[in-house]
């Protein structure tokens, strides 16, 4: 039998993409992104390789976290995030949070929630299949809606045009003072000022295919 390794209370967070390097910068990995800039302004170094994820460990706001960027590609993405929770006693409800991307958000809003489907998110989508449960927090980082002529799969793998980049940036830089007020246990103020604008016309299409 494992003997336990947590010894106190410990943070999974998880950034969504693909990992080679033609995917980067593009729509899907803003997730990646969002875990990078965590990694930079908190001197985590990411570069340990455990249940198909690189993975780093270090402290943020005061927790222990382990910082996880999935190398199985963002539909298999439950594949390394639920045996990384399992082995790390994460209690999924409180202490794993995931940054993906939102194709129902504009460029760099942000929405924090504590549950939910999928959305059609292929990600979240194999990652609930594999925990069994939907019930883990996340936070989805807006980049803007398929124009009606885009393929999807194009799209979500394009890259961001030279006017969204900004709005990327500040985005990431919202997603990653959401993350630190959740570690804080102030998931609820969290939401509560990220929250309030969701979408062009005020829809929070939580059905919307990414």
């Amino acid at each position: 039998m494992t003997e336990s390794i947590k010894e106190q209370k410990m943070f999974l967070i998880a950034g969504l993409g693909n990992p080679k390097k033609e995917y980067d910068n593009t729509r899907h990995n803003i997730g990646f992104a969002a875990i990078d800039v965590l990694a930079d302004k908190y001197s985590i170094p990411i570069k340990n390789i455990k249940n198909r994820a690189l993975t780093g460990m270090g402290i943020i706001e005061g927790q222990k976290v382990i910082l996880v960027k999935p190398l199985t590609f963002m539909n298999a993405s439950g594949e390394s995030i639920a045996p990384l929770a399992a082995y790390y006693k994460i209690d999924i409800e409180t202490e794993l949070l995931i940054f993906s991307d939102d194709i129902s958000l504009p460029p760099g809003q942000i929405r924090i929630r504590k549950r939910g489907s999928a959305g059609g998110h292929n990600g979240l989508k194999n990652i609930i299949q594999h925990l069994g449960s939907e019930n883990f927090q996340r936070i989805r980082i807006g980049v803007g809606e398929k124009p009606v002529e885009y393929d999807l799969v194009n799209y979500v793998l394009g890259h961001f045009s030279k006017e969204e980049k900004p709005l990327m940036k500040e985005g990431i830089s919202k997603a990653v003072r959401a993350a630190e007020m959740v570690l804080q246990g102030e998931s609820e103020r969290a939401m509560n000022e990220f929250n309030r604008k969701v979408s062009a016309g005020g829809k929070d299409r939580e059905d919307q295919p990414v």
